[in-house]
């Protein structure tokens, strides 16, 4: 139950029957009316903004628009008090009964407290990750790994239909590097002294099994074979075994996908699906052959100063046009770009949410353009930008793993502070600002350290019951039925911490609709910290104990 949904119908309801509203009902809109908690908690528990948008309409004062509003909600049974303050902001303090009432709903519906259905089963691609598979994943992956996973649960609670998708780049020259990177290693398990690893390829520990794999499986026949034969063959085997340590780093993450698609089924059979993309922009009129001014800057790989087949994205609010086809008739890679979005809308996503690194900000405006074209304007696109993790402890920055050869890996942080903590504090900073990662932080028992605030705050509440199996040893306190007499509810401390549950509803609507999970870790700590006080005031005052077995009954 959302209390501020709730409350939105009631105040509309009984709009509906003032006079001068009913009288020029066809001249107001309820549109732009708002109700949310009050800006102070001492002024109510729910405040509203209806005078303020419909005194102009209605062509009268707010404040004297409000005072009428405040008068009707009077005769609502759960407001036991009500105030206009300002220029006609309404504040409506709510009754206990109707507290009594929320907080039994929440006990009713456990987990599926704060469900909502307003994304209204829309289909929702949320692709995050993606990492090349040329190695493990690094910190910087961990944070594009948690907030696209975090989004995308936080969504599917929200009612979209969410699917979880991973964009495997598994064609282009840096697959070329890592076969011939495990290739290198795959000699080094046969017997031979391979000096140091040569720039330009991996240097990772990493390609070590994969090399041993392969010796293993061919022994010395790849050794052997001119480079056109044994290159697939490696490549092919590299990506898998990369592919199958990625999945293993982001199950330690607990990040699952429920697709993983390959580039290169898009290239494949003459990169048939690229062809048809471009094909299918080309009717609409977005393709034509031209050339394009150099660049500002430093000219990316794909530009060429001679007549190309380029995407006319600027007319689809792009800053430049995009070449698609170069003049040597290979496709550039934004050609595959179209056809792995052509892909997405065709299977019907309404919405394409794509979590990438800091460094693809000069993707989100050509993606946009992409989308507008392919789907007509039908299809909602969404960039997520996550800014920079440096890893920190004490203070100083952490130094370059082995494993990887130049990086510190998402393992290796998971490993030494828990998935839980990782996956807390990637979120609780907005994703498009930078994170400092410290060590010793993140592992600190204390209140500066949210992780362990917020995890203390669960830890208490699972030594309620254990307090209660002790002092109640005839209580079921595993059963998920426990009888609950909310109507002993009444301290202004304990309906303080059921009004902080109250937020949650609507947290989860607004946090889903903004694309922000970080919303969510903002509230856990706010929680804890509304627990936590509760908590204390048990010390000072035994009827406000979690479980008190001194009664008068």
């Amino acid at each position: 139950m959302n209390l501020f949904a709730d409350f939105e119908n009631r105040i509309k309801n009984t709009l509906e029957t003032i006079d001068i509203i009913k009288e020029k009902r066809g001249e107001v809109d309820f549109g732009r009316l708002t109700v949310e908690p009050p800006r102070d908690a001492s002024h109510g528990d729910v405040a509203t903004n209806a005078a303020m948008v419909l005194a102009k309409p209605l062509g009268t004062n707010p404040r004297a628009l409000a005072d009428i509003i405040a008068e009707a909600l009077k005769a609502d049974a759960d407001v036991s008090e009500i105030s206009v303050a300002g220029p006609g902001f309404i504040n409506i303090r709510l009754s206990t009964a109707y507290w009594q009432r929320l907080l039994s709903t929440m006990i009713v519906e456990g987990v599926n407290y704060g469900k909502s259905k307003i994304g209204g089963g829309r289909k929702a691609n949320v692709e995050y990750v993606s990492a090349n598979p040329t190695g493990p994943m690094h910190v910087g992956h961990c944070r594009g790994a948690v907030v696209g996973d975090a989004l995308a649960n936080l969504m599917q609670f929200a009612g979209y239909d969410v699917t979880k998708e991973y964009y495997i780049n598994d064609a282009g020259g840096q697959i070329e590097v890592l076969a011939r990177s495990a290739f290198l290693r795959y000699r080094e398990a046969l017997g031979e002294d391979i000096g140091e690893i040569p720039a330009g390829l991996y240097p990772g520990d990493y390609l070590v099994p994969v090399g041993k794999a392969l010796a293993g499986e061919y022994g010395p026949r790849l050794h052997n074979m001119p480079d056109e034969e044994w290159l697939p063959i490696v490549k092919e085997k590299a990506v898998d075994a990369m592919m199958a340590m990625i999945r293993d780093d982001l199950d330690a993450l607990n990040v699952h996908h429920d697709v993983f698609f390959s580039e290169r089924t898009l290239h494949a059979n003459g990169a048939q699906r690229i062809r048809q993309a471009i094909n299918d922009l080309t009717f609409k009129g977005h393709v034509y052959k031209g050339t394009l001014p150099p660049p500002k800057g430093q000219l990316p790989e794909d530009w060429e100063d001679r007549e190309q087949t380029l995407f006319r994205s600027t007319e689809v609010g792009d800053d430049i046009d995009r070449p698609l086809i170069k003049s040597d008739g290979s496709y550039t890679y934004f050609a595959a770009d179209v056809a792995y979005f052509k892909d997405k809308f065709d299977r019907g996503y309404d919405e394409m949410i794509y979590v990438l690194g800091a460094d693809h900000g000069g993707y989100v405006k050509r993606l946009d353009a992409l989308a507008r074209a392919v789907s007509d304007g039908k299809a909602k696109l969404t960039v997520l930008l996550c800014q920079l993790v440096k890893l920190l402890r004490n203070g100083e920055p952490v130094k370059m793993s082995k494993r990887s050869g130049d990086f510190v890996t998402l393992r290796e942080v998971v490993d030494e502070v828990g998935r839980d903590s990782v996956r807390f504090m990637m979120l609780y900073r907005k994703s498009s600002e930078p994170l400092d990662f410290d060590f010793a932080k993140v592992t600190e028992q204390s209140k500066d350290n949210p992780v362990f605030y917020v995890q203390y705050a669960h830890a208490r509440c699972m030594s309620v019951f254990r307090q209660a199996k002790d002092a109640f040893p005839d209580l079921d306190v595993d059963s998920l039925d426990l009888p609950a007499t909310v109507g002993d509810i009444t301290d202004p401390n304990e309906l303080q911490l059921v009004a902080k549950l109250a937020e949650y509803p609507r947290l989860v609507e607004a946090a889903a609709q903004a694309q922000e999970p970080h919303r969510v870790a903002f509230y856990l700590y706010d929680l804890a910290s509304s627990f936590h006080a509760h908590w204390n005031k048990g010390k000072e005052l035994p009827d406000l104990r979690f479980v008190n077995d001194k009664t008068d009954n």
